[in-house]
């Protein structure tokens, strides 16, 4: 008697395409990044640049803010990483619709609206602070350099370091 599979047909053609809801789980951080970057963020700051009806069209923009954001809170910040994983990752075409914008185009609108994308981090964490999930303050970094003596004929036991010892001076 011969074991029964499931069915691994990668040639089947779809009727229909699948949701984007459908990529990733219910509740998923996909999800809640997409849907809060389209609904909650206010992205007229991106938006003014994008006037002239030259080219091809250009992603939109609130999509390549929701991939930073997603891609930053999954550790992922290159732009060669981010476009790799447009292609590989299921969560991250949740994210994009299907899009797949190269690590130029990624790079060149990180560069292109630092200044914008600063004052979206801080309405994130405002929007944070608001549900509950962070505490805002201040934070304070010192620079003071010491010296320390953790070398590593410091760090080993009195026996190990008069054996080493000897054996340099032979």
């Amino acid at each position: 008697m011969s074991k029964t599979f499931r069915a691994w047909d990668v040639d089947q053609g779809w009727l229909l395409p699948a949701s984007l809801h459908q990529f990733a789980p219910p509740g998923h951080l996909a999800h809640f990044v997409r849907d809060t970057v389209r609904e909650a963020l206010d992205l007229s700051a991106i938006m003014g640049v994008y006037k002239s009806e030259q080219g091809q069209p250009p992603y939109h923009p609130g999509m390549l803010v929701a991939l930073l954001l997603y891609g930053y809170s999954r550790g992922i910040y290159s732009s060669r990483h981010l476009a790799r994983a447009c292609e590989e990752r299921v969560d991250m075409m949740a994210v994009t619709g299907l899009n797949k914008p190269d690590f130029r185009t990624i790079s060149t609108f990180r560069r292109r609206h630092l200044v914008a994308l600063r004052g979206l981090f801080v309405q994130v964490l405002r929007l944070c602070q608001t549900a509950g999930l962070v505490k805002l303050g201040h934070v304070a970094v010192d620079g003071t350099k010491l010296r320390a003596n953790a070398s590593r004929h410091k760090a080993m036991s009195a026996g190990v370091s008069m054996i080493r010892k000897l054996a340099t001076r032979s």
